[in-house]
């Protein structure tokens, strides 16, 4: 599977934003799909998971700010970020969970 992750930019503390990953190859639909970040310094964590399902798990750290879901016809996974802080500065990943792959991330600051 090739990974590809794209929405990240500049945002203020406070502000939102949606990231996208699109996945190639044909195994997308029965995979566990998870996001991924790694912040200056800090060991890649992972961030929320989907199952093939739709059930979702968010680490408590941004639990009730991002969301997880998926498109299986489109082959994306996606990542709503609201009320972005400081420490939520890093860049991110998406891949199969457990991890396979890692394909380009994207970096999201978020500054005032």
């Amino acid at each position: 599977v090739q990974l590809q992750a794209s929405g990240g930019g500049l945002v203020q503390p406070g502000g939102s934003l949606t990231l996208s990953c699109v996945a190639s190859g044909t195994i997308f639909g029965s995979s566990n799909m998870g996001w991924y970040r790694q912040a200056p310094g800090k060991q890649r964590q992972m961030v929320a998971v989907i199952s093939t399902s739709g059930a979702t798990n968010h680490i408590d750290d941004v639990k009730g700010r991002f969301h997880i879901s998926r498109d299986n016809a489109k082959n994306a996974v996606y990542l709503q970020m609201n009320n972005l802080k400081p420490e939520d500065t890093a860049v991110y990943y998406c891949s199969t969970f457990p991890p396979g792959e890692w394909g380009q991330g994207t970096l999201v600051t978020v500054s005032s």
